[in-house]
């Protein structure tokens, strides 16, 4: 038994699997979703384990298995030499994952890192095909513990020629970024990602906050948590409108949880503005996702569709 109108899909993280069957309902047809964990400490074989575990539910829920599943994953597959690369769960970095997984699993296997999934899904399920159902090009934007991004034309992802299409995070922003894992140094990441911006500001006010706390502290108007957040509105406006300049999708949806701040939405979208290399003005609509944590599950078994 199969159904080609069925989308499989597993969100592989660091913590956990997600995976997720969607019928032709999309949001209203979801046949299957749960998770196991992945334990990525106890190393790569096992990781693969976890991954044929869920499968093995899936398949037991839905009474078959698949031709094809789509996974995101938190790096890269090299499509040259056909290794992942740029992984936070390190385990995974220099492992032939599609093609041990194709052989585990025996079923066709399509790999796309999480913003690229955020992305996807935003764009065919989430608040592009809600709100702006005729775009053609997306970029999506995670900004959280890291900073990420993902391009889909025409509802599939732009993988490019070296499988990093879309990674803005990685670009040179600002030298005060100082150096990033990535060995290069003032990266998008290192100036815009949370950590980065907790690290700012203790470096101006001399104490520790998480970044939801150095919100609410700007919003009662303290000095050094509005000096963080005026900073990074600049800085925000400079780095997309480097996206904006080279791709001018039609829409920019910004996923993460520097995403909650809505100075993004006001001063980050006038500093774009200024930057953008179109007589000051900005009509690129820049918006809140509406999937949620589900985006990455969603947007992997839209890789297969």
């Amino acid at each position: 038994m199969t159904n080609d109108n069925h989308l499989w899909g597993i969100d592989l993280g660091g913590t956990k699997a997600e995976g997720v069957v969607l019928g032709k309902g999309g949001l209203s047809e979801i046949l299957f979703r749960d998770r196991v964990p992945s334990e990525s400490d106890k190393g790569y074989q096992h990781i693969l384990g976890q991954v044929k575990k869920l499968v093995d539910q899936m398949e037991q829920k839905m009474g078959y298995r698949p031709a094809k599943l789509g996974i995101g994953t938190p790096g890269t597959l090299d499509p040259k030499l056909g290794i992942m690369k740029g992984c936070n769960t390190v385990a995974m970095n220099f492992q032939p994952m599609k093609a041990d997984l194709e052989k585990l699993l025996n079923m066709e296997i399509a790999i796309a890192n999480d913003a690229n999934c955020f992305a996807l899904a935003e764009a065919r399920l989430g608040v592009v095909k809600q709100k702006f159902p005729e775009a053609k090009v997306v970029f999506g934007v995670i900004m959280g513990t890291g900073v990420g991004g993902g391009l889909v034309v025409d509802g599939k992802v732009l993988n490019g020629l070296q499988g990093i299409g879309g990674e803005w995070g990685h670009n040179f922003l600002d030298a005060s970024g100082g150096p990033c894992y990535c060995g290069k140094s003032g990266c998008v990441e290192k100036v815009l990602a949370g950590p980065a911006l907790e690290k700012y500001y203790a470096s101006i006010s001399g104490h520790q906050k998480r970044l939801k706390e150095v919100y609410d502290l700007f919003k009662a108007g303290d000095v050094h948590a509005k000096q963080t957040i005026e900073r990074m509105t600049h800085f925000f406006g400079l780095a997309i409108s480097v996206i904006v300049n080279v791709i001018d999708p039609d829409v920019i949806v910004i996923g993460g949880g520097v995403g909650n701040i809505d100075e993004i939405y006001t001063d980050g979208v006038a500093s774009a503005k200024k930057f953008a290399f179109n007589n000051g003005v900005l009509d690129t609509p820049i918006v809140k996702p509406t999937l949620g944590d589900s985006a990455g599950v969603f947007g992997a078994a839209f890789l297969v569709a």
